[in-house]
């Protein structure tokens, strides 16, 4: 068995994978440090609707980003309020008090970490994010195309947290070629707006022979990835949405992917890694965790300068 240098440790099922976070009512934390594979990173999801129209909780000394993945809900933090619409999203600093509340039904995802920095409150009109080329671009090539959208990198002020949106081309892959990324972040990926019959694969490994951990994700599931591989395909015909990819991942700050995590996949050159994308039928966001102090207040990730002439993003 042959597995990368620094990758020792196989990836098991165990911690890595949560699954209907979109079932419930109100606020829910389903990913924390203490029952999962990440060191910093966390999730919950506030579903609002008429039976439970409101939420409100404090994030201590968490930095979080807020994405509103459907519907409309006014956010307050502090004496500051506005509204949310589908695909804005919120950095929201440490120490702060926080209150949704929706009309009629509204869907937001939420990623924090820990940071020891103060940041402004910083609003991102996801209008303002699809005008900018360096935050929304097209990446990939045959079977590996993805819109990708970065939401909390760059354009944010912010400690620790990545978070963009990716939307994959109908049965295409994402985060592809397969990367590893683990000495620089830790991520994860949400699937959204996947409806039933969709779904999608998910990849996690270190044995790039035999790879330990494949599993069927559905909208609403999460996968962590705390190190390893981690391509993922839409079923044919659907397109998979996903942070960063939704998939918002928490590691030392860099920018997606998204994220790569939250949101969700890869980063232009310069460009924090945080993101969330958000991939076709079968979707995900990913969010990201990364220490910019460590790296003079940026952090690279290893693929940017590289994805510029190929189809390695996301």
């Amino acid at each position: 068995m042959t597995q990368s240098d620094g990758l020792a440790e196989l990836i098991t099922q165990e911690g890595n994978i949560f699954r209907k976070t979109n079932v419930h009512r109100g606020r829910k934390v389903f990913i924390t440090p203490q029952n999962s594979t990440m060191q910093h990173l966390c999730y919950a999801r506030t579903l609002l609707d008429h039976s439970t129209p409101e939420a409100g909780w404090e994030d201590g000394n968490h930095e979080t980003a807020l994405i509103c993945l459907s519907g409309e809900a006014e956010v307050t933090v502090g004496a500051d309020r506005f509204t949310l619409s589908e695909r804005d999203s919120v950095y929201i600093p440490r120490d702060a008090a926080i209150a949704v509340k929706a009309t009629s039904a509204a869907d937001l995802a939420e990623f924090s970490a820990e940071v020891a920095g103060d940041y402004p409150l910083q609003m991102v009109r996801y209008s303002n994010v699809k005008d900018d080329k360096s935050l929304h671009f097209t990446a990939g090539g045959p079977a590996t195309t993805r819109d990708l959208n970065i939401l909390i990198g760059k354009n944010v002020q912010a400690g620790r947290l990545l978070a963009g949106l990716t939307i994959s081309e109908p049965g295409n892959w994402t985060s592809w070629p397969p990367h590893e990324h683990a000495a620089m972040l830790e991520e994860l990926y949400v699937y959204t707006h996947m409806p039933p019959p969709g779904f999608g694969i998910q990849f996690v490994y270190t044995n790039t022979h035999e790879p330990e951990f494949a599993t069927i994700v559905r909208d609403g599931d999460v996968v962590l990835m705390p190190r390893g591989y981690h391509p993922n395909v839409a079923a044919r015909g659907i397109a998979s949405h996903f942070s960063g990819r939704w998939r918002h991942v928490a590691s030392k700050r860099t920018a997606n992917l998204g994220l790569s995590t939250c949101s969700l996949s890869s980063a232009n050159p310069d460009q924090d890694l945080r993101r969330a994308e958000n991939s076709g039928a079968a979707g995900s966001i990913q969010a990201q965790w990364q220490d910019r102090a460590s790296h003079g207040g940026r952090c690279r990730n290893w693929r940017s300068h590289r994805d510029r002439i190929g189809p390695g993003r996301g």
